[in-house]
């Protein structure tokens, strides 16, 4: 006889449309859905585990009897404080959860070696000086100008900030799926990034689906997030006027000023030029995206609010057009998921047999010993 699971319509429905997925697309993968959903019928575990799957919510909540609220499990600062929430995607949340149980990892690998307490995290305030922040900021990650000039690409720049950051003690992780999952793709329209402040085991994370240039922004962004100690999850935009956005505001000004100082700009920038040529020449120099470029020539007087407005929403489409994901080699894009500093201790501390292997495993998104060997040879390790 088979046994059939009493499943709340409700539930199905709110896992339904929590998955961001079409109704076609989840008929396709789980014929019987709209006769659960009407009562009509109801679903074996089997079945109930596919549409778990299918939707990315785990088993045990569509067994309740109404739909739970799932709130950010830190600070939003995707939208402005009087408007509506953005209620979080399954992929947002899991990815939040995987690098909190990372950073609970690394804070205690970080206690027993008898770590320092990391002396920059929440050392600003956002009342201090703009300029000031930046400046100590950018002596902190010797991220300065002349050594940026000489990067070939935005993925150099992207990469050598990444490693300045860590090397002072923040994990940084760069991904644009869920963990290890290539079918769980991130949306840069949710969420561009979030920052895990602690003073042992600060984290930033960069959704790596979005573009090059506008990654080397958002990690500037959450850096500041961890400097000022406000934990956040962001969607950084430049367009920002409103006083009650005054952290992000802030995060954005210091963020700008670390990548392009206005000082540095007004000497550089040609008004003489069209617009569009000295956003892409100005970009390439300072390898930042058009759109931080575009904001800094605002900031310096050279365009009305109006003027600047149109040219943000002309560059954000052509930000948008160019986004795209790729793959590559997995022994070099599985250490920036789960950052380098991050993955290194994990494989030493399990080779030194302090941490599980099903744990390091699972905290490192592989499956298979010899992947996990090879991941800790790829870092230097023996």
């Amino acid at each position: 006889m088979t046994v059939r699971v009493q499943i709340e319509p409700s539930l199905l429905d709110w896992a339904s449309k929590r998955s961001g997925k079409s109704a076609d697309a989840l008929s396709r993968r789980v014929p019987r859905l709209a006769a659960w959903t009407r009562g009509d019928a109801q679903p074996t575990l089997k079945q109930l585990e596919a549409f778990a799957r299918a939707t990315s919510t785990p088993v045990g909540l569509l067994m309740l009897p109404e739909p739970p609220d799932l709130p950010l499990p830190v600070p939003d600062f995707r939208t402005p404080p009087d408007a509506a929430p953005i209620p979080p995607s399954p992929n947002l949340l899991d990815t939040i959860y995987l690098c909190e149980e990372r950073q609970e990892w690394y804070r205690t690998y970080a206690l027993v070696n008898e770590a320092e307490p990391l002396d920059f995290v929440g050392s600003v305030t956002t009342g201090d000086d703009v300029v000031a922040v930046a400046d100590r900021m950018r002596r902190r990650l010797a991220f300065d100008l002349a050594s940026r000039r000489g990067y070939s690409s935005w993925t150099e720049a992207l990469g050598k900030l990444s490693e300045r950051a860590e090397d002072i003690g923040v994990l940084v992780m760069v991904s644009g799926i869920v963990g290890s999952n290539t079918h769980r793709a991130l949306n840069p329209n949710e969420f561009r990034g979030f920052a895990l402040v602690d003073d042992l085991a600060p984290v930033v994370f960069i959704n790596g689906a979005d573009t090059k240039a506008a990654q080397i922004f958002t990690l500037a962004h959450e850096l500041v997030h961890i400097w000022i100690g406000q934990p956040a999850v962001s969607n950084p935009r430049l367009d920002i006027r409103r006083e009650d956005q005054r952290v992000e505001r802030f995060c954005n000004a210091v963020a700008a000023e670390l990548l392009v100082p206005l000082a540095e700009l007004k000497g550089e920038f040609d008004p003489s030029r069209p617009l569009a040529d000295e956003l892409d020449r100005l970009a390439r120099l300072y390898r930042v995206s058009t759109l931080v470029v575009l904001r800094r020539i605002f900031d310096a007087g050279r365009l009305s609010w109006d003027e600047y407005s149109d040219a943000y929403s002309d560059q954000m489409s052509r930000v948008t057009r160019a986004r795209k994901s790729s793959g590559g080699d997995f022994y070099n894009t599985q250490p920036v998921r789960t950052s380098k500093r991050f993955a290194h201790a994990v494989i030493a501390d399990t080779l030194e047999g302090r941490t599980l292997h099903r744990d390091a495993f699972r905290l490192l998104g592989v499956r298979k010993y010899d992947t996990f060997r090879e991941l800790g040879n790829r870092l230097g390790l023996p």
